[in-house]
């Protein structure tokens, strides 16, 4: 070995990663795709601007950190070997943290929701759910939609298993029919927010759940887009049954949301929404 190589070799088992503008630009998109949903919601134009002004922006931003960011890390793990036995480590730390704040993140909309609904005020009758409130019947398309998304986790499972036993046709097809699934829950949930006896400004009840049901949507559409790069990446002939983190995290990621609508389930639907009378279609 020469010199230069000696000076250049790394003498620690860790993976420093280059600087990226990519934080950057996620967290400008993020701003500008907030900004712009809080005009839509409150009717009042930013800078003198229409919303869509700042919210297309936001989700080129977004969309475009999403794929560069992605590819970086795949790069990085797959071609340039980084993601090595101690870097995995970190990165189950990382994941497992990330999750964990997601937890906290659910949390608040639950206790937001228990606060009204154990302690109704007399701002909404004194009742729960609120006068004049019709949630929907937990056991028509919530049901449908509860029996599609642990489907899912069953198909990931399934996906897992064959990619450790060397199995990548059982891999691509327990990934694509996860990736289907989830896209199915989502056009379930956009029918039933679609045929909503009540708007997003009716009383607590509403907007507690449509903050807690919603932001769950938008991780099963961000898990969906997860697994949607594994299969892209399967397809690929990337990950090995010994090496396949990224696919790791997306499955974890997605039984958690797995997890936090059965609570909205039993919780929101089923216990919140009490016995009726329940909205018609």
């Amino acid at each position: 070995m020469s010199a230069a190589d000696s000076a250049h070799k790394a003498n620690h088992p860790y993976h420093l990663v280059n600087p990226s503008p990519w934080p950057l630009t996620g967290s400008l998109g993020g701003l500008m795709f907030a900004a712009g949903m809080i005009q839509f919601m409150h009717d009042q134009p930013l800078g003198g601007l229409p919303p869509i002004w700042w919210i297309a922006p936001g989700i080129v931003f977004i969309l475009g950190t999403m794929f560069f960011w992605f590819s970086d890390i795949v790069d990085e793990a797959e071609h340039q070997g980084h993601h090595n036995p101690v870097v995995q480590i970190g990165l189950r730390y990382g994941m497992s943290m990330f999750i964990a704040s997601e937890v906290m993140f659910f949390a608040a909309f639950f206790w937001a929701f228990f606060d009204a609904a154990l302690f109704p005020k007399e701002g909404i009758g004194g009742v729960w759910p609120p006068k004049g409130i019709h949630p929907f019947d937990p056991f028509e398309l919530p049901l449908l939609n509860t029996l599609i998304l642990l489907t899912s986790g069953c198909t990931v499972t399934w996906a897992h298993h064959a990619l450790r036993e060397g199995d990548r046709k059982g891999l691509i097809q327990g990934l694509a029919l996860t990736v289907l699934l989830g896209l199915t829950f989502t056009a379930c949930q956009a029918y039933e927010y679609a045929h909503a006896a009540f708007g997003f400004k009716d009383t607590v009840f509403a907007s507690t759940f449509f903050m807690a049901t919603g932001f769950h949507g938008f991780h099963v559409i961000v898990g969906t887009v997860f697994l949607a790069v594994c299969l892209f990446r399967a397809i690929r002939g990337h990950f090995k049954p010994e090496h396949h983190f990224g696919f790791e995290a997306a499955a974890w990621y997605w039984h958690f949301v797995d997890v936090v609508w059965l609570f909205l389930f039993i919780f929101v639907y089923i216990w919140g929404g009490g016995s009726g009378p329940y909205a018609s279609h």
